[in-house]
Order: structure tokens, then sequence, then C-alpha cells
């Protein structure tokens, strides 16, 4: 006797119950007669409820449902690097051009894989018949664009190889086999919120190199951390992970742009081409994945799009490169997590979310790291950058909070000093940064010998500042006494100098560790020569303080 076929018996906005079903957490559906893709989120005796990634308007009580027997997952191999994709990793570029009707947005029921199957690849063998290999064991090599491009054993697969040949291929081509039967193919599949093993965990002693001053000197990230940016509207967020993604000492960068404006993204889709990598001097595209999933995109794929963009990312961990994820923003993808919760009728938490929202944020955050891969490939990392969009610029909200229990940095935002055309315009106040001596030893080997004494000095220069603001807010700059006015008065000039940085400047876009210090160390120098002038004497109005200044700029000009 045949099971009966499972069929829509309820419709919730992007949720559909389907009865009966035996179907297995987070197996992927094809729903009704447009075969909307869809994911189980809850089984209940034989109940399903499915979050559908696509809009259900249309979709009726009693359509059939079909499942796929597997997860959510992405393919991974040569044709990624490069590709624009939708949440669920569909290709925006291949479906548009392929679109029918020539219409802006996707038709319900599009199917596309991630690579494209018809591109035939250049495969260079590295291993031979009789090989013992192991997951992670290099296969050989495609060439792609201006780099090679490693074919690896995937995780979970070994033994000893049968066939192996060279050639150009597809990405779902066969290219040999190992003596148990098992395929070997350029590309891939792993299911998205399955993080990818690695062969160890690796201390982070080393710093992500993001090429600004206030993050490198004053709140460093270790290669393989995590740093939170809440900020409020119009404070840089997207500014500053796109400075990052160009300048900082990334092999490939992974952008997830999570429920962001469609305006926004579509600036984005047209500003990220025209960037040009410093390395190569070609496009910033060649070694970048964008993942799109824009407001007025179905909900339910927001809370998919930063788990492929983390897959995405560990697959070229796996190659030995240093990966840089940025995320814009999380705040969404929490929304999208309150929205299927109150769907679901679940037990809601602070303002609504879900109280499961941090152990969620918890997961996502942990699979960056520094590791030693599978194989020998050597070490590589994926380094977390995620943008927050607190409402009304309050971050007691639960969605940075939850962030700040997970993440090693806060690089918080201020609108006043964006009001100011300060940028970045971090809060040095409010900003922090758990990793700082841990990779105070490189940035003291690579950058200058005093490194930690000069972030020292200067952070207690910007404190004492602070405590002297309200003072003379209160009598007045002039009745302070002079040490004081030139605390103040440098600081100031520190903050403009030192931590002000022009995205726009080629001069000025990006900053060495050693032009950092160059930098800083001689902010504090001419601050110290000026402080031991009027301990000896001389009154504050005689100091050639205008001098000082231009000499830092002239400092500033020179390390750039």
């Amino acid at each position: 006797m045949t099971a009966p076929d499972a069929a829509v018996t309820r419709i919730v906005g992007a949720l559909v119950e389907v009865r009966p079903s035996d179907a297995a957490l987070y197996e992927v559906a094809f729903v009704g007669e447009r075969r909307l893709i869809a994911e189980v989120v809850r089984r209940t005796r034989d109940t399903a409820t499915l979050q559908v990634y696509e809009d259900t308007t249309g979709l009726r009580v009693g359509e059939r449902v079909a499942f796929t027997g597997g997860t959510l997952d992405a393919r991974l191999g040569p044709g990624l690097l490069g590709s624009i994709l939708d949440g669920i990793g569909r290709p925006l570029e291949r479906i548009a051009a392929g679109a029918a009707d020539g219409g802006d947005f996707i038709r319900p029921g599009t199917v596309a894989d991630m690579l494209d199957s018809a591109v035939r690849w250049a495969f260079t063998a590295s291993a031979r018949p009789g090989d013992a290999v192991q997951p992670g064991e290099r296969l050989g090599v495609v060439r792609e664009g201006v780099r090679d491009h490693p074919i690896l054993v995937p995780p979970g697969v070994g033994g000893r190889i049968a066939r192996l040949d060279s050639g150009e291929f597809t990405v779902a081509d066969v290219v040999g086999t190992l003596e148990d039967g098992t395929p070997l193919r350029l590309a891939h599949r792993w299911p998205i919120r399955l993080p990818r093993p690695v062969g160890e965990r690796l201390a982070g002693d080393r710093p992500f190199v993001t090429g600004q001053r206030v993050f490198d000197l004053f709140y460093p990230v270790a290669e393989g951390g995590s740093a939170a940016v809440p900020g409020g509207f119009g404070t840089g967020k997207t500014i500053i992970e796109q400075s990052l993604a160009k300048h900082s000492e990334a092999d490939v960068v992974v952008y997830v742009g999570c429920g962001e404006r469609g305006n926004e993204m579509t600036d984005l889709l047209n500003e990220f081409p025209a960037l040009v990598d410093p390395r190569t001097g070609r496009s910033l595209m060649e070694r970048s994945v964008l993942i799109v999933n824009t407001s007025n995109m179905p909900v339910a794929a927001r809370e998919a799009s930063i788990y492929l963009g983390v897959t995405i990312a560990e697959y070229f961990r796996d190659h030995g490169q240093r990966v840089a994820l940025m995320v814009d923003s999380t705040s969404r993808w929490a929304e999208s997590l309150r929205e299927m919760s109150a769907r679901l009728q679940e037990m809601p938490g602070e303002e609504g979310y879900p109280t499961y929202l941090a152990s969620r944020l918890a997961q996502f955050f942990e699979r960056a790291g520094r590791v030693r891969v599978l194989g020998s490939l050597g070490e590589g990392s994926v380094s977390i950058v995620a943008a927050i969009s607190p409402a009304g610029g309050d971050f007691s909200e639960p969605v940075t909070q939850a962030s700040l229990r997970v993440s090693g940095a806060l690089w918080a935002l201020d609108p006043a000093l964006a009001h100011q055309r300060h940028f970045p315009a971090v809060d040095w106040e409010t900003s922090y940064s758990l990793y700082a001596e841990q990779v105070s030893a490189w940035f003291t080997q690579n950058g200058g010998s005093e490194w930690s004494g000069v972030r020292r000095d200067l952070m207690r220069l910007l404190q004492r500042e602070r405590e002297l603001r309200d003072i003379a807010g209160l009598v007045g700059p002039d009745a302070l006494e002079d040490a004081d006015r030139l605390a103040m008065d440098w600081a100031a000039l520190v903050r403009e100098v030192v931590l002000r940085q022009n995205a726009y400047d080629p001069g000025d876009e990006r900053a060495t560790p050693r032009g950092t210090y160059a930098l800083a160390a001689r902010a504090v120098a001419l601050y110290a020569s000026l402080s031991a002038a009027l301990h000896g004497g001389t009154p504050y109005g005689a100091l050639d303080v205008e001098a000082s200044r231009r000499e830092l700029a002239a400092v500033k000009a020179r390390s750039s």
C-alpha cells in the first residue's frame, strides 16, 4: 500500500503546513504547482511545517508537495568566485539572462544551480591512480582567472584512487573514481547549516589587518576572529565593509547583503565590480562572492543567506585562504527569525525575538576561526565582520547585546561623528577589542617596536579629553589649566589626523601597520615635546602647536 501524497493543509504567509509527512527536519521540498522551494522547520507526528523561500501568493490548500530527501546545500567548486547569488544560492545574473519576460524579479519556482554546468574547466590532476587520499587532499588544480583553484577530496570521502583524468570537464562530470566506486568531481555539495570539518583550530595570535588605522591600532580583530559593527542609518556601515573588502589582508571576500534596501544593494552591485583590487589591478570581483537578499525578497530566505555565506567562506578557507565574511546586516536576519517564530506561534522573548536568538547567533559566529585545514594545504581562516542596524541607534536592543556576547570586538558607530563627516565614525568611548593583547606581539614585530605603548598613550589621551570635556562645558575651555587645554586640543588633532580616514582619497584609503605606527608614534612624541615645554615654564599661548600640526600632517602624507 502506497502512502498518500503530501498536500498543503494550511498557509500562513511564508509558512505552510503539509500532511501527511514523515519528512526530516530541514529537508528541502517543492511546494505546489509552481514548485516553490521550501524547507522543513517543524515536525509534529504526521505534519510538517515548511518555511517557503519564495512568494506564496496564489498558493492553495490541497496542492501537492514533493520532498527531496536532502537539506539545503551549496554546490562548491570552480566558477564560484565572481558570482552574485540570492539568499538560497541561485545565480542572479544567469537567471536574469535566461528570463523569457526580461523582468527584474525571479519568477516563483525558478531553480538554477549555483555553478554553471555548461562551463568546461581545464583540470590538471596531481594525484595518481593507486594514491591513498584523505578528506582535504589535493587531487589537482583548475586555472580560474589569475589563480589556481585546487580541487580537493571532499569531507567525508577517502580511499585509494582507481582512476583520475586530466582534461576539460564541467563541474558535473566525473573526473575519477576511488576503488570503492566513489565518483570524484570538480565540485561537491555541502549542507549550509553544518560547519565544515577542520584539522585543528589555532590560536588567534595574528591580526586581521583591515587597512583602517582606528581598527588596527585601537580595536584590532584577530585573524579568524569576529567583530560586531552596530550603527544607525547613515553612520557608514556599508562604506566600512566595502573598504575592508578592498583593503583588508584577505585572499577572498564573501559579502552577504541580508535584508538591506534594494537601492543600496543596487549601488553595491554597480560599485563592487568597479572596485580595483590593489594587489592585482583587476576587478575586486575576481576574488569575491556576493550574496544578495534585499528587503523586498521573501523574508525566509534571509535566514538562509548568512549560512550560505559562511559555508562558501569555509570552502575557500579549506583551500588555505584567508577569507573575510561581511554580513550587512544581522539585524535583518534576526527580523526574519522573529517573523517566522511569530507565525510558528512560539513563545516570544525580548522585543518579540525568539528565545533562541542568542544561541543561533553564537552558532553562526563560532564558524569563524583560524584553523589547520584537512589535508596538506596548511592554514586558513574565516574572519567575520557583522554589521548591525539597531532601531533608533539603541545598542541595548537584543540583537546588539546578543552579538556582543559572542564577538571579540565592538566597532560602535556614532551618528554624531558621521554628521561631522568624521569617518570611520567609530565611537572610541564605546568600542573595544578583546583581541588587542593576543595580536600585540605581531603588531610590535610588523608595525613598530613600541606599538602597545603608543596605543596605550593615545587611548589615555582620548580618555583624558572625555573627562575634561564635561569640565570645559561648565567653566569654559579658557578656564582650564594649560596642560588640560593642550590635552584637549591635541586629542582633537589625533582624532582629525590619526583616526579619521578618507575612503575616497587614494593616498589615505588604506594604511599599513608600519604607516599607522609611524603616524601614531609621532603624535605621541610631539605631544610629549609640547607637554615638556609647558612643564618647563613656556606658556600655552607661546607653544607653536600649529607647527606640530603641520609636521603631523606631513608624517601622515609620507606614511600613506
